[in-house]
């Protein structure tokens, strides 16, 4: 703010007092306001990359299989198919065997059964994450009346990890 003094003529206060004048000069104060942009401290951000283990659970779909051999011993007159039972895929292994006259012979079928199942599985993982650090930096000595500024942010003292 910068105070300034006009005399405002129009103001004046004159006097007459027996052929003496005297004149009152009148005063007016005015401010005028400024603005400018002062330094008063920097900010440094950075990150810091933290490595942390975890373990992790997770349900796997498993599939097995059970192979039971059936013996069939049974003649038959033509080649039978694989077909299927539920969750069992049958197989048919013949065998021609020698007689006076040539027969099919459904030696076995292979039963093929699918057993689904779910178990727990863990396992340990290294996964990373990334945290800010403010840091304020105060600004260089060329105005010293701009005011005491912290020197740093302060940061907590016990860090949460996830």
């Amino acid at each position: 703010m910068v105070p300034t003094s006009n005399p405002d003529s129009s103001d004046n206060l004159t006097v007459s007092n027996n052929d003496s004048e005297v004149v009152v000069p009148l005063y007016v104060e005015e401010a005028s306001v400024s603005k400018r942009q002062v330094e008063t401290g920097r900010v440094r951000v950075s990150t810091i990359t933290q490595q942390y283990e975890q373990i992790i659970e997770e349900a796997l779909a498993r599939e097995e299989v059970q192979i039971e051999r059936k013996a069939v011993n049974k003649q038959i007159d033509s080649m039978p198919s694989v077909r299927e039972d539920g969750d069992t895929t049958i197989i048919p292994v013949v065998e021609e065997v020698l007689v006076v006259e040539r027969r099919l012979m459904l030696k076995e079928e292979i039963h093929i059964k699918r057993v689904h199942g779910t178990e727990q599985f863990q396992q340990r993982v290294l996964l990373r994450k990334q945290e800010a650090v403010v840091e304020r930096v105060r600004a260089a000595a060329s105005n010293p009346s701009a005011g005491s500024i912290p020197d740093a942010i302060p940061q907590p003292q016990n860090k949460k990890e996830i």
